[in-house]
């Protein structure tokens, strides 16, 4: 890599990341490889085309963080891109395994809304009960978004696979991919066996978020774009120091937002994650914590139906316990973590500030 500009020597401007124009690419990649879905099914019918109209909108919108911490993996490795659209093409495959997790979690969690429009199963439950059909309604949604995340889920290997980069690249990208795949849906399996037991200590809700989110949402898009680019297993390492506490910054962030974030922002009903019953690390904490009355009022409460009053009376027993004010506290030490390994990657100063940036929008959201 490049050495750093010498005290003597002054530095020059760095660039701005266009985020903007980057979350655009990746889209009309997604686009263009849709399209190219859409002729493949075209003979099946309409019905194979209300499967197509709901795959765009499960990969419509979104902050492309994945896609956008694989291209700087690759650049912070290797800092000319040989192939820009290509490396956005698998980028962009991120974004379809995003898409089927989502879709799939949506349906194992009951969810309502997914960025302020009907859970895919809801959307396809509330057409078949328009149109008359025979069967029950909701079958028929869980069927649907069973079948829309496997598609998702199929045509992220396939994007990848056929996004243009050499094949040897390529080749060690998909390793990342397949032991992506594996730990996500494994996590997965963590999270909803946590939620069947009824209980999570802090360890056991902190093993669901590192393998089900963590490394899932940060280290492994970074690991993949690195493989992209060739990287070494030095330079792999590096990349893991810096991501892997972002990725748990991140997502216990995720998990404040869940009880306490806004729905207007989150495109979420206010206080899910305790209408799902969702065994966070955020809520081990507050049952820890809390005195014994309000604990046991958190415990049965989760995973019941809530009202606006009831939503907020739980907000508090979790503030008052301290979990709340705990768990930012480890949020800035896990983003001090990452950001100390960010200089010691030794990436160059536009893949520097660009990771920078993109560690502020994954830990420093509005709650």
């Amino acid at each position: 890599m490049p050495p750093a500009p010498s005290a003597e020597t002054p530095s020059a401007p760095i660039p701005a990341w266009d985020a903007a124009g980057f979350r655009a690419r990746v889209q009309a990649a997604l686009d263009a490889f849709l399209d190219g879905q859409a002729e493949r099914v075209a003979p099946l019918g309409p019905d194979a085309a209300r499967l197509l109209t709901e795959a765009r909108a499960s990969v419509s919108g979104g902050k492309r963080l994945r896609a956008a911490f694989c291209w700087w993996g690759h650049r912070a490795v290797r800092p000319d891109v040989e192939d820009e659209d290509a490396l956005v093409r698998a980028c962009a495959a991120l974004e379809l395994l995003h898409a089927s997790a989502l879709v799939h979690d949506d349906f194992m969690d009951a969810s309502d809304t997914r960025r302020g429009r009907p859970a895919t199963h809801r959307a396809f439950a509330a057409e078949h009960a328009a149109a008359g059909w025979t069967g029950p309604s909701a079958q028929y949604g869980a069927a649907a978004a069973i079948l829309v995340g496997d598609l998702l889920l199929t045509w992220a290997d396939e994007m990848l696979r056929r996004c243009g980069l050499p094949a040897d690249r390529v080749a060690a990208a998909m390793e990342v991919f397949d032991l992506t795949r594996t730990e996500v849906i494994a996590g997965q399996f963590l999270d909803v066996s946590v939620q069947a037991r009824g209980r999570a200590d802090v360890e056991a809700a902190m093993t669901v978020l590192r393998w089900k989110s963590a490394k899932y949402s940060i280290e492994r898009p970074l690991h993949l774009g690195a493989a992209l680019a060739g990287a070494t297993p030095e330079q792999v390492a590096h990349l893991s120091a810096f991501g892997l506490p972002l990725g748990e910054a991140f997502q216990l962030r995720d998990d404040l937002l869940g009880v306490f974030g806004d729905p207007a922002v989150t495109g979420k009903p206010a206080g899910d994650d305790l209408v799902e019953g969702k065994r966070t690390v955020l809520v081990a904490l507050a049952l820890d914590a809390a005195p014994p009355e309000e604990a046991a009022l958190l415990d049965r409460s989760l995973g019941g139906p809530l009202t606006p009053a009831q939503v907020d009376r739980l907000r508090q027993v979790i503030t008052d316990s301290g979990a709340t004010a705990q768990v930012e506290a480890v949020i800035g030490e896990l983003g001090s973590l990452s950001l100390a390994a960010l200089d010691r990657l030794g990436a160059d100063a536009e893949a520097t500030a660009a990771l920078r940036g993109l560690a502020a929008a994954a830990i420093d959201r509005v709650v």
